[in-house]
């Protein structure tokens, strides 16, 4: 069953959401050559704590730490550690944050220096496609549009989504209903209502879908090597349209530039 979420439970998520944003900028500025992972996790923490927050991932399901860090090939769950960023790396950072109960949950991938045109064109893509799966979270439309949207466009562009792994509710709970995978036919699924809210996560592959998990049992890379992206909002499905509760300063129009290239 999806639960959907009163105008102030949505508010409430949009506090924790603030604080995920604000991570993830922060850590953005961090990512610079010879910058440890576990410096980022540091730092994640306290400022998770310092703005009223709780580290959701931290002791969840025994995860070790505030954030996921997962360089190039590593699709995503990386546990921050001595890992040192280097100049050419792209690294996707996962944060999740719990305020007075509610959950907020985002990801981006970072380029250091520069990592090359491929490397490039792929964080465009999967970015792109988690503004496309947004501009479908509607109420009207079916949860296979959001999944849809995601597979039509990275396939297009000669990428591939991750199987395995997919999006899901949130709410309370980091993890809630529906599963939302990145692939799917459009107008499949349940229908979306209003109140309904996601963490939608296109994580895109250069080569294969295939992936791999890790001898620390959490970390998941691609199996043939090649690189990996990962972005993420949380979105409420409203009358009104996708409200993005993790938007960071800067995307407020994207729902609505997606929007003019969906429909």
């Amino acid at each position: 069953m999806i639960s959907r979420k009163s105008p102030a439970q949505i508010e409430k998520m949009a506090r924790a959401g603030e604080i995920v944003a604000g991570c993830l900028e922060m850590m953005k500025e961090m990512c610079r050559p010879d910058v440890t992972t576990a410096e980022l996790d540091r730092a994640a923490e306290s400022f998770i704590r310092e703005h009223g927050g709780i580290p959701t991932f931290k002791g969840y399901r025994g995860y070790p730490a505030s954030i996921c860090a997962s360089p190039n090939e590593m699709v995503v769950h990386g546990i921050p550690g001595s890992y040192r960023i280097a100049g050419g790396d792209i690294v996707s950072l996962d944060v999740g944050v719990t305020l007075k109960g509610w959950v907020g949950d985002s990801a981006l991938t970072v380029e250091v220096g520069d990592a090359g045109k491929l490397a490039e064109r792929l964080m465009e893509v999967t970015e792109a496609s988690l503004w496309r799966a947004i501009a479908k979270c509607r109420p009207g439309n079916h949860l296979g549009d959001v999944s849809h949207a995601v597979q039509e466009y990275v396939e297009a562009n000669g990428f591939s989504v991750v199987r395995t792994l997919v999006g899901h509710g949130i709410g309370r709970k980091m993890h809630e209903e529906p599963q939302i995978p990145n692939y799917g036919t459009a107008g499949a699924g349940p229908e979306l209502r209003e109140g309904m809210v996601f963490a939608i996560e296109p994580m895109v592959n250069a080569g294969s879908h295939k992936v791999v998990v890790g001898d620390d049992h959490w970390a998941i890379s691609t199996a043939d090597d090649c690189l990996s992206a990962h972005f993420e909002h949380t979105v409420a499905v409203t009358a009104a349209g996708p409200r993005v509760l993790t938007a960071r300063a800067g995307e407020e129009n994207k729902s609505l530039e997606a929007a003019s290239l969906v429909w």
